[in-house]
């Protein structure tokens, strides 16, 4: 079997399969997907979506395996920083402080064996980090 971390382009391959699937999942529950893979000079927001009112900044996180909780756990503290900072780029940039808005995080599972991937969605994951609760 290939390993992702072996060839980069198979990585990249997986994630926006991995985005893709996820836009689509978040669609059948009646979000609305703002941006997909939002860059900005601290990073990337894999999706950006909207849940009635709420602007929702989800996390992509997918494996090969079947164990959804190991990607969702692997948004650490470091990572949930960089997607506060990302977050408040963005609501800053689009003059949209004044919205609510949470992460989430949704974990992929492709199996070898089946065609289409299971999912994991983890709303309100985790709150925004450090000094930038205050405008959370």
């Amino acid at each position: 079997m290939l390993s992702l971390a072996s060839f980069p382009w198979l990585r990249r391959w997986f994630g926006t399969r991995s985005e893709r699937a996820a836009a689509a999942y978040l669609k059948k529950l009646g979000y609305r997907i703002l941006q997909r893979n939002f860059r900005c000079p601290f990073g990337e927001l894999d999706l950006v979506a909207l849940d009635g009112e709420c602007i929702v900044f989800v996390e992509v996180r997918s494996t090969e395996g079947t164990d959804l909780n190991r990607p969702a756990l692997s948004v650490d503290l470091e990572k949930q920083r960089r997607l506060t900072k990302l977050a408040l780029y963005f609501l800053q940039r689009y003059k949209l402080l004044g919205r609510s808005a949470r992460f989430d995080i949704l974990a992929v599972s492709w199996p070898a064996d089946q065609t289409e991937p299971k999912m994991a969605h983890y709303p309100s994951a985790f709150e925004a980090t450090d000094r930038f609760q205050m405008y959370s």
